[in-house]
């Protein structure tokens, strides 16, 4: 177990996130985002599965080499093998995982409890022989029987393994009861550092990653843009800004470069980032709504929970159908045209006229086209 408290992002883009079906990244890709992760600050980066083969291999060697400050971790079932083949890529850090549900255990590997025990064991036992840092996965966890769980964490921590990976794998939990189960794992065996490994399915995922910080686990598993199997993992801008801003609780993350992040990976994945995406969509400050919009102009910490340019965003005013007289004004200002009240009240019923029509907000040509327009309207006294 680490003897400080600093919660650690491990991010897996490029393993759990190349799991989304359909994804693959390129050895160039691939090492961008590692590059990137490691400038902002990520901790440790799970960065692929040796037993896949040759070209993975390499992938992951090419990763070693760069000589970064994060710790690269490789996904492995809890198989000799696969280790021997991770340690053959060079890395120092491998997880091992083990079906831990009583689902999983009796539908999945057809084996029993006592099995399971005995491959962690033998697994676990080998990679600590080779020196490596381990992460037992409990693959399933949030399934499993939680007295179960105790007794692997207790073996983790007798053969000297250094933390416990906590999945809620099909995505199923909810934010109380993760906390719940943290918090009595975390009891149970406060020698084994947790961390939490959460899927979207329900749409939790970054509520339960929280939680499971909040309940004492010091690791979470992140992806960016929330890539991962069917419905995606806990997106890595999203834990972080909510620890930072709902929970007060800093990772030590350069958050300044997420929207550059996002917009590389949405490429790369070929899976394009919504407009609305939280904390990195494009459309995440954009003020419409005539209240909020005049809000924001007097003081952005009225209807903004932190500063966009956090996140390499920026604010906007958008004109529409529900746009009012003050975002009107403001608009013009920021295309370098100073229109007042008097101006603006007719011009705005215009502009809301078009938006009904075209089903959108006015782009800056158009809102030219009806000041223009309007020009010769009287200036106020």
């Amino acid at each position: 177990m680490t003897t400080d408290n600093k919660i650690i992002i491990d991010d897996t883009t490029l393993r759990d996130g190349e799991q989304t079906a359909g994804v693959v990244f390129s050895k160039r890709e691939k090492i961008t985002i590692a590059r990137m992760l490691d400038c902002i600050g990520v901790g440790e980066i799970e960065c692929g599965i040796p037993a896949m083969g040759g070209e993975e291999q390499e992938s992951i060697r090419a990763l070693v080499d760069l000589g970064l400050n994060a710790r690269l971790i490789t996904w492995n079932r809890a198989l000799v093998p696969e280790i021997e083949a991770s340690i053959a890529c060079g890395v120092q850090a491998v997880d091992i995982s083990l079906s831990v549900s009583d689902q999983m255990i009796a539908h999945k590997l057809r084996k029993n409890r006592d099995a399971v025990k005995e491959q962690l064991k033998v697994a676990l036992g080998f990679a600590k022989q080779h020196n490596l840092y381990v992460s037992v996965g409990g693959e399933d966890a949030s399934r499993a029987d939680m007295a179960f769980l105790v007794e692997l964490m207790e073996i983790t921590r007798s053969l000297g393994g250094d933390r416990f990976r906590f999945c809620d794998t099909l995505g199923i939990m909810d934010p109380f009861s993760m906390f719940d189960k943290v918090t009595f794992l975390r009891n149970a065996v406060p020698e084994v550092d947790i961390e939490v490994h959460t899927h979207n399915d329900l749409g939790m995922a970054t509520a339960n990653a929280i939680a499971g910080i909040r309940a004492g686990a010091r690791f979470a598993n992140t992806t960016i843009n929330g890539l991962g199997e069917r419905a995606g993992n806990a997106a890595l801008e999203e834990v972080v800004m909510g620890l930072k801003h709902a929970c007060g609780i800093e990772t030590g993350i350069d958050t300044h470069r997420f929207r550059e992040m996002s917009l590389f990976v949405a490429k790369a994945s070929d899976r394009p980032l919504s407009v609305s995406k939280p904390v990195v969509g494009s459309r995440v400050f954009a003020h419409e709504s005539g209240l909020h919009a005049d809000g924001v102009i007097k003081d952005p910490h009225n209807y903004e929970g932190f500063d966009p340019a956090e996140v390499g965003l920026t604010r906007s005013i958008v004109i529409g159908k529900h746009s009012g007289t003050s975002g009107l004004i403001e608009r013009y200002r920021s295309m370098g045209i100073a229109v007042d009240r008097i101006r603006a009240e007719p011009m705005l019923e215009k502009t809301r006229a078009m938006s009904c029509r075209r089903k959108r907000d006015l782009t800056n040509r158009e809102l030219m086209g009806i000041y223009r327009e309007n020009k010769t309207l009287p200036r106020a006294a």
